[in-house]
């Protein structure tokens, strides 16, 4: 590939990047939590990326994957079950639970975790919580007894996003508004 090929090549993808910005929604993070299955972290890597959540982070005790973002791209299994979307998606792996806790805590992000049962703090239906009332927000997934993981992340950060996006596209409305004012 020449010079003006790859010159070519990294503005178009420059190009999409800017084109989706508007779109991602700032401060959320997924969390995959000990993933066994790597067609399962490539369908929420491809979730994560078509719903414009900002970050994914897996929890992967086995060091199955490398620490690596740019090898985790270069990872063909990956590419190919995320349909390249771990090109475009900024993912960081933790080798335990209680290392991605202390990295969530000390970036202040509150953690919700699903589950299709009821335990822990507060238990809220999935359509029934506000998820714009936290200013940074981690979505925990793990082992799922009713659907399987690509499923219920996907179910669940439309859920999350969507609400996300709205509440953005408002606050920029608003404050766009009041520019003008001034």
């Amino acid at each position: 590939m020449g010079t003006d090929e790859t010159a070519s090549k990294k503005s178009s993808v420059r190009q999409r990047a800017d084109e989706i910005k508007p779109y991602i929604c700032k401060n959320i993070v997924a969390v995959i939590e000990n993933p066994t299955d790597i067609k399962n972290i490539g369908t929420v890597i491809r979730n994560v990326n078509a719903l414009g959540v900002e970050k994914t982070y897996i929890i992967d005790t086995r060091k199955s994957l490398p620490d690596d973002w740019q090898d985790m791209r270069e990872r063909r299994s990956l590419s190919k079950t995320s349909v390249s979307a771990i090109k475009w998606s900024f993912v960081k792996r933790f080798d335990s639970t209680e290392d991605c806790i202390e990295h969530l805590n000390k970036n202040r992000f509150v953690s919700l975790v699903t589950s299709p049962h009821v335990k822990g703090k507060r238990n809220e239906i999935l359509h029934e919580v506000d998820y714009t009332q936290y200013t940074k927000l981690a979505v925990w997934f793990g082992m799922i007894e009713s659907l399987n993981l690509g499923t219920t992340s996907g179910i669940v950060l439309y859920e999350v996003t969507k609400q996300r996006r709205d509440y953005q596209s408002k606050f920029k409305r608003a404050n766009k508004r009041r520019e003008i004012k001034s």
